[in-house]
């Protein structure tokens, strides 16, 4: 059975009251087309006809996506996204047969948050990702570029005497909002080795930071990164995105750490010693968990994955923060500051 452009439409533009038909749709077609998925419920003697609410939804295990083709169409693979890792370590590979919905989906995530991307100069630092060429943050981020239809927007590797001029250009524009993208080590260089006194009074001004010292810097606590981050570049938060190479979708912070979550998300917090053992929103049992993620965006590969970050629920419904990794797994190149 084909994914159908129709499928698609629905995840693109969701009302999250649909949210758990549609993810049961979903959860249906990739048990039947889905080989591995199949085979890991098949291992959990779970039979998808008799699945009937979220809850019952089994989680595919992240790592998977470093062994195995995970693929629910035979449609041809467009691109392939890759994590990044230290020498020898395996990456995951996210194998995409439709670049173009990933750039419907992300672009519909960021405008639902922050608005019209035409609306913003994008100024991107993410040296670490425009090293590799299968980086999905990297075509996340020149799709929304190309969107700003700004000669100012653009990426920076080391040309950071650039990307100044830029900023003390841009800070005489205020009719347009500026993002500053970038990887937290990179932020953090550039707060350490620029005058950013220029930028004081720049309202227009949002520094986001994608996570991550990719072995780079020792980690800090999120509260450390955010005072320097804020003191430097003189704004009253940081924002961050969160996202990795297994998920087409994206959440975003605005400011202290708590993410927001699209219609096309959910998350469910797991206990750490019984995977199966889910935590509900408003459950205060356990504050923390494994964090397990619905992304309907990920249709044509797997929607439902179980993730090595740690978490807790906001209080708002659709929020959360990550607290860190589990102990002994890999750093994801997003990796998240831990708490």
């Amino acid at each position: 059975m084909p994914i159908t452009e129709e499928l698609k439409d629905k995840i693109v533009s969701l009302n999250p009251h649909h949210f758990e038909d549609l993810s049961l749709e979903v959860f249906r077609l990739q048990a039947r087309q889905n080989a591995i998925y199949q085979q890991y419920l098949s291992h959990l003697a779970i039979k998808p006809e008799q699945v009937h609410s979220l809850e019952q939804i089994p989680y595919l295990p992240i790592e998977f996506f470093k062994s195995h083709r995970i693929l629910s169409t035979s449609a041809t693979v467009k691109t392939t996204f890759a994590s990044s890792g230290t020498t020898g370590q395996i990456t995951s590979q996210h194998l995409v047969t439709d670049p173009d919905f990933y750039d419907a989906v992300s672009e519909r995530i960021f405008e639902a948050f922050y608005g019209p991307l035409q609306d913003f100069h994008i100024l991107a630092l993410l040296p670490s990702y425009l090293e590799r060429s299968n980086s999905s943050l990297v075509h996340m981020v020149r799709h929304f570029i190309a969107k700003t239809q700004s000669d100012y927007s653009g990426f920076y590797l080391h040309n950071t005497d650039e990307l100044l001029e830029r900023l003390s250009v841009l800070r005489q524009k205020p009719e347009k909002k500026v993002l500053l993208i970038g990887v937290t080590f990179a932020l953090l260089d550039l707060a350490e080795t620029a005058d950013l006194s220029f930028l004081e009074g720049m309202n227009q001004l949002i520094v986001m930071e994608t996570g991550g010292m990719k072995g780079r810097r020792e980690e800090l606590l999120r509260e450390q990164l955010h005072e320097i981050l804020t003191q430097a570049f003189h704004v009253p938060v940081i924002h961050s995105e969160y996202g990795m190479t297994e998920l087409l979708s994206q959440g975003y912070s605005f400011g202290e750490g708590l993410f927001h979550l699209p219609a096309s998300m959910k998350i469910t917090l797991r206990d750490v010693n019984d995977p199966f053992h889910l935590y509900q929103p408003g459950q205060q049992t356990r504050s923390t968990g494994g964090i397990n993620i619905i992304d309907l965006a990920n249709i044509d590969s797997c929607s439902f994955l179980e993730t090595k970050d740690l978490g807790s629920y906001g209080r708002e419904p659709q929020t959360f923060r990550v607290l860190g990794r589990f102990d002994n797994s890999d750093l994801r190149g997003c990796n998240l500051m831990v708490l």
